[in-house]
């Protein structure tokens, strides 16, 4: 019991890591969610192949594989990225294709109707799609975009390839150390606080959205 209340604090400083990864994609991977989207229904033929292109090849690839080629891979064409940002772009781009699919299904789920009906108030295209088109969007496609982030929590373990002291990464040391699992059953218990959380969060977040009803 001292050897798992001394790797308490370890966990900690694992979990600043995580927290870190976490909110950085998050802030960065909804506004390229939103860009994917708008390439992907674009009329433009050559952005909506490059855009469809993107969101094949990060949708059909693994996140491991991705974060590997970022930091292992780019070196060989002297392209050199540090641990943290390569894990934090590939992260991003991984689930700015994710966030791309979810937005593009709710943007077109919103009826025709809408969009007529704000050209005849004389809206720009840039005021339709921002003050009518996407909150309506937003709160259609909340559920999935919920879910997402809370894969994210756990996909946050998958940088140890990298080299980051993240929460999976100490457990690991801490258990080869002790010679226990204890540490794993520690960091799954931060794991759920902090997915458990969020969750809260989320549904809160998510009630505030009724009044687009």
């Amino acid at each position: 019991m001292n050897e798992i209340m001394e790797f308490i604090p370890q966990a900690l400083e694992g979990l600043k890591v995580t927290i870190g990864i976490f909110s950085i994609t998050l802030i960065l991977s909804i506004p390229l969610g939103v860009v994917i989207a708008l390439g992907r229904i674009s009329k433009i033929k050559i952005l909506k192949s490059i855009t469809g292109i993107y969101v094949l090849i990060l949708r059909g690839t693994p996140l491991l594989l991705q974060i590997l080629f970022i930091f292992f891979g780019l070196p060989l064409i002297n392209i050199n990225i540090p641990r943290f940002p390569a894990a934090i772009l590939a992260m991003v781009l991984n689930y700015g294709a994710y966030f791309g699919e979810i937005f593009r299904a709710g943007i077109l789920s919103i009826d025709k109707g809408q969009f007529e009906g704000a050209e005849v108030l004389g809206l720009s295209k840039k005021d339709t799609f921002f003050r009518i088109v996407l909150p309506q969007a937003l709160k259609r496609v909340f559920p999935p975009v919920a879910n997402e982030v809370v894969t994210l929590v756990k996909d946050t373990s998958l940088i140890y390839v990298v080299g980051l002291d993240e929460l999976l990464k100490i457990a690991k040391i801490a258990s080869n150390r002790l010679s226990s699992i204890m540490p794993f059953v520690v960091v799954a218990v931060f794991y759920l606080v902090f997915n458990g959380i969020l969750t809260k969060l989320l549904e809160t977040m998510e009630k505030k959205f009724d009044y687009y009803q």
